[in-house]
């Protein structure tokens, strides 16, 4: 579909009673940056910030897609409108989502109640993709009430979810690593609840245990959340429920205790940043074949200047 032909107020209307494909279609203007993006931004914006945002990371192989289809069937059994967004590793010859069919979760292809969207991290690290907040607002806008977000699986570098969720869930499984190896990867410090995977094998309630007594040791401080750990067997759902349950008690404590509102202000503040910075990188590239670049090169190899001071002019005449 042509960019020109899309009406984004007719899309924004359309998303808003539940029409999968102006969802699709603006998520898709979104990843590919197009240039209705901040008229996109602008009419998403006064319909957002009602869906319960949920992050579930952890390691490759600790079932996180199954986990996530488990999880929405539960959610949707307590009435609830799910929003799935996958990010997917991309793929080095296409740039798309390498597992875009997600297989794992076509139980719910025919659920109107439930949409779900991969995309590709396209090489951005932190297991996210640098479209995501904005796909997020357009899940939101359509009346999802918990929207899940899974990562793309790469290690400790997914900390970054932590800053995009209200609520993460961290994922671990019985012979992956040990609470203790979790912890040195800073892992504890980003998970709300923990959920132990794959728990009918050989290990998982030490697993537990040990990510139980880490847990404890960790000093949250005062009235803080103490993140559970949990298990189950997504293949069959044991479990989930549980998982579903915690999911909300910890958002009750959230909006109860006030932190909702400062960790939405503090992801708001640094995609604020992010723009920024990406209009400022997008202006130095225009200034690539600029005289006036050049210029200052010399001088700070001449000794006239030095790069500090060379950096503050080139930033004051952008």
């Amino acid at each position: 579909m042509a960019s020109k032909a899309v009406s984004v107020a007719d899309l924004v209307e359309r998303a808003q009673a539940g029409e999968a494909r102006a969802v699709a279609r603006l998520i898709s203007l979104v990843e590919d940056q197009a240039p209705e993006l901040r008229e996109v931004s602008a009419a998403l914006s006064p319909h957002t910030g009602r869906a319960h945002i949920v992050g579930l990371t952890g390691a490759p192989g600790v079932g996180k897609s199954t986990s996530t289809s488990a999880l929405v069937k539960a959610l949707r059994a307590q009435g609830r409108r799910v929003g799935v967004l996958a990010v997917d590793p991309t793929s080095p010859f296409s740039g798309g989502a390498l597992l875009g069919d997600r297989i794992r979760m076509q139980d719910h292809a025919t659920d109107e109640g439930v949409y779900i969207r991969s995309m590709a991290s396209r090489g951005h690290l932190g297991g996210l993709s640098v479209a995501a907040p904005q796909a997020l607002r357009v899940l939101d806008a359509a009346g999802c009430d918990v929207v899940l977000v899974e990562t793309v699986g790469v290690g400790q570098s997914e900390v970054e979810i932590s800053g995009l969720a209200d609520t993460t869930l961290v994922l671990l499984a019985p012979g992956m690593g040990d609470g203790i190896q979790a912890a040195k990867a800073g892992i504890l410090e980003i998970g709300d609840i923990f959920v132990v995977n794959k728990a009918d094998r050989e290990g998982a309630a030490s697993t537990r245990r040990e990510l139980r007594s880490v847990v404890a040791m960790s000093d949250r401080g005062g009235d803080a959340w103490t993140p559970p750990v949990l298990l189950t067997v997504a293949t069959t759902g044991e479990g989930v429920d549980e998982v579903a349950e915690q999911i909300a008690l910890h958002h009750a404590h959230l909006a109860d205790s006030g932190e909702l509102g400062r960790r939405r202000l503090a992801r708001t503040r640094r995609e604020i940043e992010a723009l920024a910075l990406n209009a400022v990188r997008q202006k130095l590239g225009d200034l690539s074949g600029d005289a006036r670049l050049d210029t200052l090169a010399a001088d700070v190899l001449s000794g006239t200047t030095d790069p500090y001071a060379a950096a503050d002019t080139l930033i004051e005449n952008l």
